[in-house]
């Protein structure tokens, strides 16, 4: 009897989702889902930057509790492992929190479930739901706790509206301060070694004479050209900590503004840390974000390479980069947020939680741009006929 041919190999399986590694045994090893009550009337104590402690939001007083802040407990993880499957044991970390997805901007926040949301903490927008998770989120190991205060804060913003100059007169009244609140956003970091070889054609600038005559007038000028070789060469360089928001939240700009953060100095996950602050879910995967890190990477290596390309200019640079030692991390990183409407638009400011550093949009006043413009072009009038 015929026997039927085997059936020929299909595709490889794709990767599966983004892991991370399972968190600790039980919460009361981490604290990570301990709630802190205030020792004289049992309410749950809140992480209070001014103080770097936890305080009850209620009578004021300091929980002796100790948070972890040990950063050698936080490990990086092999990023290549990570790609290939998500234990169901590092999720659920949101334990006791509540989610909403704003309807505007399509930012998840988490929060304390006795908290009642109102507004969006990302653009203000009333158009609030509850967020049922299609899929849990991977346990963020690591985060750097608030430092800077929210007085700290109100006085930054006031000093940021002062300096725009070309901002309009009546945007001091209409942006109000008193919607400030702090955000624990979520951010992937990214380690690598790279070895890279290049090749290109390096181009040496060298100059002939040659006589030219230009409204009947005989002149001798200088005629730069370029002399081709090839080239060729090597580097090695490190990536540490290479940030990639995973936020939707936060207009992406306005934190590259803000960074660095020093995430050298992160702390291990503690629920105390996030205790009365509003958190969001990451709304980039893991996967997602290993492919912007890895972008920015080869960017970053491809100029390297550039810079080492002898001569004055080149040409047709290839690149040959390899990557070993590929770890990544989950994290939590602090910021202010403040929105504000201005006419029918809406804008942010936002200060990096721990270093202060601040950036923000605005709307610009045209009738100021116009008359600056103006005297710019009278000053050079002014100038050209003093020269004359």
């Amino acid at each position: 009897m015929a026997t039927e041919p085997p059936p020929l190999p299909g595709p490889p399986p794709l990767p599966g989702p983004p892991p991370l590694p399972e968190p600790p045994a039980s919460p009361t090893e981490v604290g990570a889902f301990d709630k802190h009550h205030c020792p004289a009337c049992g309410a749950e104590a809140q992480w209070n930057a001014a103080r770097q402690a936890l305080v009850c939001p209620y009578c004021g007083t300091v929980s002796p509790a100790q948070l972890l802040s040990d950063g050698s407990l936080v490990k990086e993880h092999d990023l290549a492992q990570a790609l290939r499957a998500i234990p169901d044991s590092s999720r659920g970390w949101e334990k006791d929190r509540t989610s909403v997805q704003c309807q505007s901007c399509k930012a998840i926040s988490l929060f304390d479930a006795t908290r009642v949301a109102q507004r969006c903490e990302f653009c203000g927008s009333s158009a609030i739901v509850p967020y049922t998770r299609t899929r849990n989120a991977i346990y963020p190991e690591s985060l750097l706790p608030f430092t800077v205060t929210e007085a700290q804060v109100r006085e930054s913003i006031r000093r940021w509206y002062s300096s725009r100059w070309f901002a309009p007169n009546r945007l001091k009244k209409a942006a109000l301060t008193d919607r400030v609140g702090g955000v624990y956003l979520p951010y992937w970091t990214f380690d690598a070694k790279v070895h890279a070889q290049w090749r290109a054609e390096a181009g040496h600038y060298y100059y002939e004479t040659r006589t030219v005559t230009r409204n009947g007038r005989t002149e001798t000028v200088q005629e730069r050209k370029v002399r081709w070789v090839p080239a060729a060469g090597e580097i090695d360089t490190t990536f540490d900590d290479e940030l990639v928001p995973a936020t939707q939240g936060v207009h992406a700009a306005l934190l590259r503004s803000i960074e660095p953060f020093p995430t050298t100095t992160v702390k291990p996950y503690d629920r105390g840390y996030v205790a009365g602050w509003v958190v969001e879910q990451y709304q980039i995967d893991l996967v997602g974000a290993a492919e912007h890190s890895r972008a920015a990477m080869d960017a970053k290596v491809q100029a390297a390479c550039a810079r080492d390309v002898p001569g004055d200019t080149f040409r047709n640079l290839q690149v040959n980069a390899a990557y070993r030692d590929q770890t990544f991390k989950h994290t939590l990183l602090p910021v202010w947020l403040l929105h504000y409407d201005y006419g029918r638009t809406s804008y942010q400011v936002v200060v990096n939680g721990v270093t202060g550093a601040i950036a923000g949009e605005q709307p610009w006043s045209w009738v100021k741009i116009f008359f600056a413009v103006l005297a710019a072009i009278i000053v050079a009038i002014l100038i050209a006929s003093v020269a004359d």
